[in-house]
């Protein structure tokens, strides 16, 4: 076992907790008006922009967690089985949840999750050839 990729990987699944965590605690439970997704804009945010940012801080986190994964699977000995193919499932599920993130926050009406939505289908087809 790699312990330097293997420390790497535990420091970037614990940012990323961090990172929702602080993020929720200091700054999106002041914007929540009792909801899941906060919207309450004031003065430079509408509650778009909230949302948006909302769902593009927890997505950070989701692709930090990929990294983790990715990092973690690079620190074990060699398996036999394909790297690439934990790697490209990695990218998949990090633009699967990040799409519905942005989808469910937005209410659909930020394209970004179309864009993150077509990563991942482009990925699980390429996985398929």
């Amino acid at each position: 076992m790699n312990k330097y990729l293997f420390i790497a990987a535990f420091v970037a699944f614990l940012v990323g907790l961090a990172h929702s965590v602080l993020g929720e605690k200091f700054i999106f439970n002041r914007l929540r008006w009792g909801h899941v997704v906060p919207s309450n804009g004031t003065g430079l945010l509408q509650g778009r922009h909230v949302r948006i940012l909302w769902a593009s801080w927890h997505a950070l986190t989701v692709f930090g967690w990929c990294i983790a994964a990715v990092l973690f699977w690079l620190s074990l000995p060699l398996t036999g089985q394909n790297q690439a193919t934990l790697i490209e499932s990695a990218i998949v599920v990090a633009s699967l949840v990040s799409s519905a993130l942005v989808c469910f926050a937005t209410r659909g009406r930020h394209l970004g999750w179309l864009g993150l939505m077509a990563i991942a289908i482009c990925v699980w087809i390429s996985r398929m050839n």
